[in-house]
């Protein structure tokens, strides 16, 4: 049986998901998304994610025109019919249909699309050997000009850089900030650890504040790690003792190399390594239950 997708209150195959060709998310980017992970039959921190995409909706004037339980109940119901107990969840909420100007007004009625079905963003190799990243030239946008706290469905710019990893030979691309500081990733966050403090740089240069992000902050303040969002140059990327990424689909992934210089050991961290394993074991005791 193929994915059953919501779309506006209904469910259909793969081959029947559509949407409209005027509709202002395909037309111009004008929305904003969540990824939300399932694990075992528990969606992972949901209330946290509806939280943030409803900012997200408020901050670019988009009324989602559903609660944020009836949105629960139906992302349960998607997992539900697809029979799905791990799972990535892309949740869309699009400006709607309009005509081919830009004028949101156009547009009386947003649409809200769900898709769940399996993801593997990483091949297993690089979460127990890491992964080797590069510099791209593409700037992270200026957080003066689109906010990095709105997940919105315009990821032009995060696709350039990921483009030019590609053509490099890499996976993943770190992003600098307009005067040179690092800020993320094209689809993560970033980390270092040095001298046991973990380091991440904050949202306000342009990084996104990320679910799994906060996360890893938590659960090393609760494992008494020193904890700090802090700005950082590529110098202290080369010269930390540890570095991984985050993100809700690639979770906690090893950097062992950033532009071709080596990191650590070379290999993926002990302390990384630990904090991998506690997240998953948080991903199997906090979330919002679900059965079928």
């Amino acid at each position: 049986m193929g994915i059953k997708v919501y779309i506006d209150g209904k469910y259909y195959s793969k081959v029947e998901s559509k949407i409209s060709v005027f509709d202002h998310g395909f037309l111009y980017g004008d929305g904003v998304f969540e990824g939300i992970r399932s694990y075992d039959k528990l969606i992972f921190r949901l209330d946290k994610h509806l939280d943030r995409l409803y900012e997200s909706a408020h901050t670019i004037m988009l009324e989602i025109p559903m609660t944020k339980k009836e949105l629960t109940a139906a992302i349960i119901q998607t997992l539900k019919l697809n029979k799905l107990s791990n799972a990535y969840i892309r949740l869309i909420i699009s400006r709607g249909i309009g005509d081919l100007g830009l004028d949101p007004r156009k547009c009386p009625k947003p649409s809200i699309i769900i898709i769940a079905d399996k993801i593997l963003l990483y091949p297993n190799k690089f979460y127990q050997e890491g992964l080797a990243i590069i510099t791209v030239p593409t700037f992270r946008n200026l957080p003066n000009s689109l906010d990095p706290g709105i997940k919105s469905l315009n990821y032009l710019n995060n696709i350039m850089a990921k483009i030019e990893a590609n053509n490099c030979g890499y996976n993943e691309a770190i992003m600098l900030s307009s005067d040179g500081m690092v800020a993320e990733c094209s689809g993560d966050n970033i980390f270092i650890i040095k001298n046991n403090i973990l380091y991440t740089p904050p949202s306000y240069i342009g990084a996104l504040k990320g679910i799994t992000r906060d996360t890893l902050l938590e659960i090393g303040e609760k494992n008494k790690m020193r904890c700090e969002e802090k700005m950082l140059t590529r110098h202290e990327l080369y010269n930390a003792d540890e570095v991984f990424l985050t993100g809700t689909a690639a979770e906690i992934v090893p950097v062992v190399k950033i532009d071709e210089r080596k990191i650590g050991t070379g290999r993926p961290g002990k302390i990384t390594l630990k904090l991998m394993r506690l997240f998953k074991q948080m991903t199997k005791k906090e979330g919002t239950r679900y059965t079928f």
